[in-house]
């Protein structure tokens, strides 16, 4: 006998027959779903399977509640018709928790601990908001697998799917070797999988290891000698990580950041020397001095730097030694003119007399 025994489920499977999915393809995925229910141990007090279909609609083909037997199961499945039009991804998750996953529909009680489980097959990128759906389903304990074929927007799998992603996220180049995946969801389901049925005492992810398992942590922590819980490692530690100038670390991860008058290039990781004249960026009264991400101030012509080294004053432009008028200098603002005594007359040059 090939089925599961170790593992009873509360099996969803939501199948995506929007108008991508050709006739024939849509054909090949119920054949999937049927050589899926060969390798359970389907029944009322092991694994329940129910099926939905969904395009711009979404249609609950039948709950978990019933059938009991895949005789029966495989009968319906071969009746299901595709829907076409869109693909409202995030509206069938929501309908599998509101619709399906409930005790009216033949969902167990959670007192039980029976795992509840969605396999999602999709060939395209869903048409509405997937994220905070899959994010609301995943915390109310239901574990997604995230099929993706041919066309399958691989972001959107990984951004639906639950943790670890390279345990619930698979793709297949064709509905023709979607059959390929019965073998490895067998092996998920089927195997005494110590991390599966959360019995392990792992602080973050659990490695399945024959009959057994292995403690391992995320990027950026690093497993403690009791072999179970995680710390963060620093990532400014030199040599572990990418940034030009300045490592923050965050919770195991890091940012990069720049010195002051420099700004974080688009790669996030390198800076580049910011105008630190630019307007609003320097606080010089008259004229900014940009010297290598740093300034200076200076002031226009006829005033003079304080000694606050920002503001300006106007200078006696008519002070001995500042002026090349012969006779008289009259000041006038910022600038002066030249004049003459009582008897004599300015020259052309505007600076001497006669």
């Amino acid at each position: 006998d090939t089925a599961c025994k170790n593992r009873p489920l509360d099996l969803v499977f939501i199948i995506d027959s929007s108008r991508s999915v050709r006739y024939e393809e849509f054909e090949k995925v119920k054949i999937f779903l049927s050589k899926m229910i060969d390798t359970l141990d389907v029944g009322e007090r092991t694994t329940r399977v129910a099926v939905m279909n969904y395009a711009s609609t979404v249609k609950v083909e039948f709950p978990l509640r019933t059938y009991f037997d895949k005789a029966s199961m495989k009968e319906a499945i071969s009746h299901i018709e595709p829907l076409s039009a869109g693909t409202m991804t995030g509206l069938a998750i929501q309908t599998a928790m509101d619709e399906v996953f409930t005790e009216e529909m033949g969902s167990r009680p959670a007192t039980f601990n029976i795992p509840k489980v969605v396999i999602v097959v999709t060939d395209g990128r869903p048409q509405d908001q997937v994220q905070d759906v899959a994010a609301s389903a995943r915390t109310a304990g239901i574990e997604i697998y995230a099929v993706g074929v041919d066309r399958a927007d691989m972001q959107s799998l990984r951004i639906m799917a639950s943790e670890p992603l390279d345990e619930h996220v698979f793709y297949v180049e064709t509905y023709g070797v979607i059959e390929k995946l019965t073998s490895k969801f067998r092996e998920t389901f089927c195997a005494a999988n110590v991390c599966a049925l959360g019995t392990h005492e792992c602080e973050q992810v659990c490695v399945s290891n024959g009959g057994s398992y292995l403690c391992d942590c995320y990027e950026g922590y690093t497993l403690n000698p009791d072999k179970r819980t995680c710390s963060a490692v620093d990532m400014c530690a030199p040599g572990r990580h990418e940034c030009d100038q300045i490592c923050v670390s965050i919770n195991g991860s890091y940012v990069c950041e720049c010195y002051e008058g420099y700004i974080l290039s688009p790669d996030k990781k390198t800076c580049s020397a910011m105008d630190v004249c630019a307007p609003g960026r320097h606080d010089c009264a008259q004229v900014c001095l940009s010297n290598d991400g740093s300034y200076s101030c200076d002031c226009f012509e006829g005033y003079t730097l304080n000694p606050d080294k920002k503001t300006c004053s106007a200078v006696d432009m008519c002070a001995p030694g500042r002026h090349d008028c012969e006779q008289v200098c009259v000041r006038d603002d910022l600038f002066y003119t030249c004049d003459c005594y009582q008897g004599y007359t300015l020259n052309p040059d505007k600076k001497t007399c006669s």
